[in-house]
């Protein structure tokens, strides 16, 4: 089989037929109900997906609810507007299932929030994807679903027993939805969450929005992680297993022959809950100790291109990775890219060349890839608006925006 749209690079080439559908739906203001675990104020490449594109279609006129999890007791209760977005948060008991929650009271919530929108929004992997599709039988109301990637969860009996658990559930979901979304064509080819239903996949590129840097703020994070003036390697995500934040400080070791007073800096959580990498990796850690920065979460976007701006390079040397909206983020702020050849991820670098690509699970690679970025950065650097033009954010609400137009519940 093949994907039912073709492959958006550029993006632009898919959007004629979009708009057109828009445009015979009326362009009416539509009643979206949107879920997902974890929403704002958390952090991962999945919820500022989902927020961004939910808050411009608030902008757009359009009513938009989320149902999520009050994973912290610190959150509202029930629930509140934010930026235009009406959030209502789920109560979950202390049970923690690896990364996931349970949520008691989201049957009859789904279900009532169901009948008073157009069409629904279900962003995977989460817990309740069999359940969505029940409730949406129900309604009998569409349901769009995008997937964020493949469950990959580190070894062990329970993990295994959780992702087969998990992706069953997904598969009753994906049989009924309307469409599936793909971050982008070759992730979909790989995908085994994708692979069996591909006549309903349609690849949009992630919402991707980033302020200028700040230079004055810039040269400051440069005297102070790199005295010497020294490269600076950036590293942006989670200290987790499917991270291997351990094979970008071994590539050290390739990086040092040519650099040794180059140095590494994490932005991202390192004291993870549900999995111990950071506790397992400290002998790495301290080994290279004097060479790496850990800056912990950034939830500020301007400190965010501040500190990608600040780096000579942004290395990403996951083992999967559906995307990672931080390359092209990297890339708006002016830093070229070392990511390892992952379906999915290596699309940013492929589109823009702005960047080199490693072996997966090859700290040698990478190491080489790095010094070769570093050593020739003018000749991998391309301007905001060359960038723009390939992952444009207005062209990816716009395909948001006529999905959700053409499976809506009309009258």
């Amino acid at each position: 089989m093949t994907i039912a749209e073709h492959e958006p690079i550029p993006q632009a080439a898919t959007m004629p037929d979009l708009l057109d559908r828009h445009d015979r739906a009326g362009g009416r203001k539509l009643k979206i109900l949107i879920s997902l675990l974890y929403y704002v104020p958390h952090r991962t490449g999945l919820t500022i997906h989902v927020q961004r594109v939910a808050e411009e279609l608030a902008r757009r006129g359009h009513e938009v609810t989320v149902l999520t999890a009050r994973y912290k007791l610190s959150l509202p209760r029930d629930d509140e507007m934010h930026n235009g977005v009406r959030v209502v948060r789920l109560w979950t008991p202390p049970i923690p299932i690896s990364r996931g929650m349970i949520m008691p009271a989201f049957p009859w919530a789904a279900l009532g929030l169901m009948l008073q929108h157009d069409v629904v929004w279900v962003n995977t992997p989460m817990l309740e994807t069999a359940l969505v599709a029940v409730l949406a039988r129900l309604s009998r109301r569409k349901v769009v679903v995008t997937h964020h990637g493949d469950l990959v969860l580190p070894d062990g009996g329970m993990n295994r027993f959780i992702s087969q658990t998990m992706f069953a559930m997904y598969r009753l979901l994906a049989g009924q939805a309307a469409r599936l979304v793909a971050y982008s064509r070759d992730y979909a080819d790989h995908s085994y969450y994708l692979q069996p239903y591909m006549q309903k996949v349609r690849p949009i590129y992630p919402p991707i929005h980033m302020p200028p840097p700040n230079p004055e703020r810039v040269r400051a994070l440069r005297e102070q992680w790199s005295k010497d003036g020294g490269p600076i390697i950036g590293f942006s995500g989670r200290f987790v297993e499917e991270k291997r934040p351990d094979l970008l400080i071994r590539a050290l070791e390739v990086v040092n022959q040519s650099y040794p007073n180059a140095r590494v800096v994490f932005a991202g959580e390192y004291q993870i809950a549900y999995e111990n990498t950071w506790e397992k990796q400290q002998a790495l850690v301290q080994q290279y100790r004097d060479q790496l920065i850990f800056l912990g979460l950034l939830d500020d976007m301007q400190a965010m291109a501040d500190f990608y701006a600040a780096c000579d390079v942004l290395a990403l040397t996951s083992d999967t990775e559906c995307f990672a909206l931080v390359q092209v983020e990297a890339m708006l702020s002016g830093t070229p890219v070392v990511m390892t050849n992952t379906p999915g991820g290596r699309v940013p670098v492929q589109a823009t060349g702005m960047g080199r690509l490693a072996q997966v699970g090859d700290w040698r690679s990478i190491g080489e890839a790095l010094v070769e970025v570093i050593r020739n950065r003018e000749q991998y650097v391309r301007s905001r608006e060359e960038i723009e033009a390939v992952f444009s954010f207005e062209q990816t609400v716009d395909a948001y925006e006529a999905l959700f137009q053409e499976y809506a519940r009309h009258g």
